[in-house]
């Protein structure tokens, strides 16, 4: 969710004072980079699973209030709308039986989150964008009364000089609507992985996850619809990126930068170029100022959550106070399964683990360009989408999964001393039969549609019961 702040007006001084302190913060992160002062581990993995609250009609639940405050769990947090909220893990070292640990972690939090919300008058669902969403319930009473969220709204339309915000995506279909609040962001939910790495090697880390971006929003697709429309395999893509939309420019480019973005180029010498562009390009949304220490990077951090890439370099703090970077991973959508959602943290880390090691960095072979492309590609068109890879020559992206990738992360996870019986469960159980099939959470939701009608609350229906079961996707029956 971020960090809550007590203000949801600013002036001109609140800007002065945040940028001041922005300053004195990026100083004492680039001379901790200096000095080798930040942690130098480079083996944890946690995630955050955004979700849904359904009533008995399949529709959103605005409840998370009622719901967040029953299950008062350390775990659970609130998320933009009053109809999601969101799962986090507690941190792990990428060995052994990893992601069956998370696993379990994660169906005993999500049981204790059903048995609430069921108390509450709702389900829980794990989905990329809720087919029964419609767009007359996304409206500012609906929003989660956070001060965060009212003033990141109110900032947005500022910097937009009050001008709505458009949603205009083509997909199978084409859709267009106009919203005067940033709510349409609350359609899109999530699984965000994170990587703790060391400084000497954040840098190949963070190029080698915005290039796997491609592989990884096309095996986890599992958004095609929104307001009846079939648009992208992955239409959690487009609308996240038009749902908050600013544009930002560069001296010297035509072409503007976002807030929500595949990025702009590599990381080159060090992690700290993207937190430099964030300090030099991007105006400042939520000019909290706090009366903290400037070692804790309360400013910076608020700052840098505001700028939402598709992998995104974060500093975090340990419990003793060690400042640590993480590799933050949000291509992928939630569910479809609680074991898929593993299997696609298991796939990441796979791959992650083995283009890491290789020789030649990943970045060396994929031009920026050619990744930022196959990233779009594979949003739109899913494991059908035509790519180019290493070789240059375009390659279907399922194939390109099943000759390269998919023994890539088998290999990867080897080298990290993930359990035998971990890399069956996960790669060669789920990833391998998801791939091959072709049906992963997008392909089954287009099958059950094209088998019975546009009916988007009887397919939520299928889904929620499917996913109850626990059975990988591949194995959901239509």
């Amino acid at each position: 969710m971020g960090r809550d702040i007590s203000k949801t007006r600013f002036t001109e001084d609140d800007f002065a004072g945040f940028k001041e302190k922005l300053l004195e913060e990026y100083r004492i992160l680039a001379n901790w980079f200096q000095t080798g002062s930040l942690n130098k581990r480079e083996d944890l993995c946690g995630f955050e699973l955004e979700a849904w609250l359904i009533n008995s009609n399949f529709l959103p639940s605005p409840n998370n209030e009622d719901f967040l405050s029953r299950i008062a769990h350390p775990l659970v947090v609130p998320e933009l709308s009053q109809f999601n909220f969101e799962i986090n893990s507690t941190p792990q070292h990428i060995q052994g039986t990893i992601f069956s640990f998370l696993e379990n972690e994660l169906q005993e939090v999500w049981r204790q989150c059903g048995e609430n919300a069921k108390a509450v008058g709702s389900d829980i669902l794990a989905i990329g964008i809720l087919p029964t969403i419609r767009d007359n319930m996304l409206t500012l009473d609906h929003m989660t009364r956070i001060s965060r969220y009212f003033a990141l709204n109110d900032q947005v339309f500022r910097m937009r000089e009050e001008q709505a915000i458009e949603l205009d995506i083509q997909g199978r279909d084409h859709l267009h609507v106009a919203h005067q609040d940033v709510m349409l962001e609350a359609v899109t939910t999530s699984l965000q992985i994170h990587l703790q790495v060391s400084a000497e090697n954040a840098v190949r880390f963070y190029n080698a996850s915005q290039i796997l971006s491609a592989p990884m929003v096309a095996v986890a697709a599992n958004s095609p619809y929104l307001f009846g429309k079939d648009l992208w395999d992955e239409t959690r893509i487009p609308v996240f990126e038009q749902a908050v939309h600013m544009d930002c420019y560069r001296d010297s480019a035509e072409e503007p930068l976002h807030r929500v973005t595949f990025g702009s180029g590599y990381a080159k010498e060090t992690i700290l170029e993207p937190f430099l562009e964030n300090l030099e390009l991007y105006p400042v949304l939520l000019p909290q100022v706090f009366d903290e220490p400037p070692e804790l990077l309360s400013h910076l951090r608020l700052h840098n959550g505001t700028i939402w890439r598709w992998t995104r370099p974060l500093i975090g703090m340990d419990h003793d106070g060690t400042p640590h970077i993480r590799i933050e991973h949000r291509a992928p959508a939630a569910g479809p399964s609680l074991k898929g959602v593993i299997a696609n943290i298991a796939f990441y880390v796979g791959l992650m683990s083995y283009y890491t090691r290789q020789e030649i960095p990943l970045e060396e072979q994929i031009p920026f360009d050619r990744a930022e492309e196959n990233f779009y590609q594979a949003a739109r068109n899913g494991l059908s989408a035509q790519i180019r890879w290493i070789d240059k020559k375009k390659r279907d992206m399922q194939n390109l999964m099943l000759e390269i990738l998919i023994p890539a992360a088998r290999k990867g996870l080897e080298q990290c001393g993930i359990a035998d019986e971990d890399i069956s469960s996960y790669i060669d159980e789920i990833i391998q039969n998801r791939v091959q099939t072709g049906q992963n959470g997008t392909g089954w939701q287009r099958s059950f549609i094209a088998a019975h009608g546009p009916d988007f609350q009887k397919l939520t229906e299928a889904y929620f019961h499917n996913q109850n079961k626990n059975l990988p996707v591949h194995e959901w029956e239509v």
